[in-house]
């Protein structure tokens, strides 16, 4: 929603600025105002905004999307949003590297006792999960070595698309946003800066619990990437069938 209202605040600017009413001598300023209102158009339709990713101007054309023909093609275009700005919004985005990003969480399913229901126990844990990388330390390049900076961003995650006086920005094909390639990979990681590592953990099931009941235990599902925190294990308790009580919620029951 923050990016739509920046979207019309900056079209607003530009269709103010470039109106032919206020640029009455000045032939070039009518083109500005339709490429404004073009760049709009294709950034508030995901349709059209997905093909000039793609395949840039040649990709709206194809597809049908011809432009506008004059100012008053825009002012019919774009008629609502006129009133609703009185008649005006266009804009990019800066680039930037990759963002932090939270491990994913885990499962674990135990099977308990009826007897250990009403006791409590412990229970042993055995699984695998996504830990930094002990050799690179999660920087994903071979000891000694540093990633390089992207030749095809300049570091920046992202690449400029010009359309006019309108650029767009998209995600860098190369180093996917993160703004530096690494050129010697960690052996170890194989350049991914986790490693799969078996885990044992110990905990405790308090008495009480009955079926599908859910322990959370924060932190101990797989590791964040970017500096992002790691997810959560939820361990899901099943109740094994007892020969002679039956438990209903914290209650025994058993037929005689």
């Amino acid at each position: 929603m923050r990016a739509r209202t920046n979207l019309k605040k900056n079209y607003r600017k530009l269709a103010l600025k470039y109106h032919p009413d206020r640029n009455p001598d000045d032939p070039k300023a009518e083109e500005k105002f339709k490429e404004a209102a073009e760049a709009y158009d294709v950034l508030n339709d995901p349709e059209k905004r997905s093909l000039y990713d793609r395949y840039g101007h040649d990709g709206l054309q194809g597809a049908g999307f011809q432009g506008f023909g004059g100012a008053e093609d825009v002012f019919s275009s774009f008629g609502s949003i006129f009133e609703e700005l009185f008649g005006f919004g266009g804009g990019g985005r800066r680039g930037g590297r990759t963002a932090a990003r939270a491990g994913a969480d885990l499962r674990y399913d135990v099977q308990v006792t009826l007897e250990e229901v009403v006791s409590g126990t412990e229970k042993m844990l055995e699984f695998d999960k996504t830990e930094t990388c002990i050799q690179c330390l999660g920087k994903r390049t071979a000891p000694g070595t540093q990633p390089t900076t992207c030749g095809t961003c300049g570091g920046m995650g992202q690449v400029e698309r010009r359309q006019g006086f309108f650029a767009m920005r998209t995600t860098c094909p190369r180093c996917r946003g993160q703004g530096m390639v690494i050129t010697d990979p960690c052996p170890e990681c194989r350049g991914l800066g986790l490693v799969q590592t078996p885990k044992k953990l110990s905990v405790k099931i308090p008495a009480g619990m009955d079926e599908n009941s859910r322990l959370r235990l924060t932190g101990e599902g797989e590791e964040g990437t970017n500096g992002g925190p790691p997810g959560d294990l939820y361990v899901v308790v099943h109740v094994a069938p007892h020969d002679i009580f039956e438990q209903d919620g914290t209650d025994v029951h058993c037929e005689v």
